[in-house]
């Protein structure tokens, strides 16, 4: 069986409409903090490719930004993937954490 990013336990899960959004659960995601949690951090986004992209290139470089304003460990994995008709889903999750899940 090959692994799909569903299959990651999710801390909390942000349906993000806009870069402004993006911004705001970047934050939030740095706060609660990558190290030490049980899983990952999932966030939806229209399926609309234009504004998909913006938004995946906003969570992507601030979480990256701030963890590294922070000096924080940034070694993040994340997948993105069609959630369903209207969603595109991105996972995000410390490397350490997912090798210790063994999917």
């Amino acid at each position: 069986m090959e692994f799909h990013p569903s299959q990651i336990p999710i801390i909390k899960t942000y349906n993000i409409t806009d870069e402004k959004g993006a911004s705001e659960s970047a934050l939030e995601m740095v706060n609660l903090g990558f190290e030490g949690q049980k899983g990952g951090f999932k966030v939806l986004m229209p399926k609309q490719e234009k504004l998909a992209k913006r938004i995946g290139f906003t969570i992507t470089t601030e979480i990256n930004y701030m963890l590294r304003k922070k000096n924080q460990e940034r070694n993040l994995r994340y997948w993105t993937y069609h959630h369903d008709e209207r969603n595109y889903a991105i996972v995000l999750i410390s490397g350490n954490v997912f090798d210790e899940l063994s999917l």
